[in-house]
Formats: structure tokens, C-alpha cells, sequence
């Protein structure tokens, strides 16, 4: 049942994941596509690992209703997935002036 937080995530992270892909526009060589694709790539593995972990967390909890795991587990994945671009948003001019 943990997946199904990533299910009904997967629209917006397709969306969030292609805005990140195509800007800015330029410059678009194969160094940048390769950090894209790693990046995108590296959010959506930690945002699965969260998400299991979320949900982990949310049925060991003790007296929490039963769909604290779901709600534990999009909260995690969100916040993975998020926390990758935003850092990948901050070092990709980094990344390509080297």
C-alpha cells in the first residue's frame, strides 16, 4: 500500500521533473543533460526510499488511524524529491561552468 502515495504523486513529479528539464532553454549541451537526467534520476530513487521509509514510520507509530502511513509516506517522498531538485537547481551553474 506505500506505493500508492507514489502513484498519485507521479503526475506532479512528471511535471515538476520536466519543468526542471527544460529551463532554463540554454545552454542545452550534453553536460547539462547529463546532470539533468542524473538529477532526475537520484529524485525519484530517494523519493521511493522516503516514501517506504514514511510509510515505515507511519505504522509502527502507536495509536496513529490508519491512514497516517499514506499520509506519512507522500509527505516523505515530496520532500526528497524536492530537496534533490532544489539542490540540483543550485548547483547546476556550478556544474556547468567547470
Amino acid at each position: 500500500m506505500a506505493w500508492l502515495s507514489l502513484l498519485l504523486f507521479l503526475p506532479w513529479f512528471i511535471l515538476l521533473g520536466s519543468l526542471y528539464w527544460l529551463f532554463p532553454r540554454q545552454p542545452r549541451t550534453a553536460r547539462r543533460r547529463l546532470f539533468d537526467g542524473a538529477t532526475l534520476v537520484l529524485a525519484l530513487a530517494l523519493s521511493i526510499l522516503a516514501m517506504l521509509w514514511g510509510h515505515h514510520i507511519g505504522l509502527v507509530q502507536p495509536g496513529a488511524g490508519p491512514i497516517w502511513p499514506q499520509v506519512l509516506a507522500v509527505l516523505y517522498a515530496y520532500g526528497a524529491f524536492l530537496a534533490v531538485l532544489v539542490m540540483a537547481l543550485l548547483l547546476r551553474p556550478r556544474w556547468l561552468r567547470l
